[in-house]
């Protein structure tokens, strides 16, 4: 089983027991996470599609650490200027295990059946045409 995740702008695919990084989310180690912009679940071929998230389902998670990611280089130069910056850069992320993907129970599909109510068939009126025989 595994859901498609909405956070910090971007998507992830998430499943028990998995190890992911986000960016910095206000929470302290140790502390639960709850998820529940799920775009999309499957569970054994069956799946569900949001629009935009589906409706019930909610990811938990335990925040195991905070942290920055590796150093990148921002080189700034405009030529014949002999102007040069260089600068670096480290994002924080925050390291999320993923401990349960709790889907909402099957009483919502039930309720959505016994909802819909027949449709009434429409009935139409035909006009009859009325011909004459004319004799010669």
């Amino acid at each position: 089983m595994y859901a498609i995740i909405e956070s910090c702008g971007k998507q992830y695919k998430v499943a028990e027991g998995d190890v992911v990084f986000f960016e910095k989310l206000d929470a302290e180690e140790g502390k639960k996470v709850k998820f529940s912009n799920v775009v999309m679940t499957s569970d054994d071929g069956k799946v569900q599609v949001g629009n935009p998230y589906v409706k019930g389902v909610s990811v938990e998670g335990k925040v195991v650490s905070h942290g920055k990611a590796k150093k990148i280089i921002v080189f700034k130069m405009k030529a014949k200027k002999n102007e040069r910056k260089k600068q670096g850069h480290r994002q924080p992320y925050t390291k999320v295990e993923i401990t349960s993907i709790k889907i909402a129970a099957k009483k919502e599909a039930s309720e959505k059946v016994e909802k819909e109510e027949p449709k009434k068939e429409a009935t139409k009126k035909t006009a009859t045409k009325k011909t004459e025989k004319v004799e010669a």
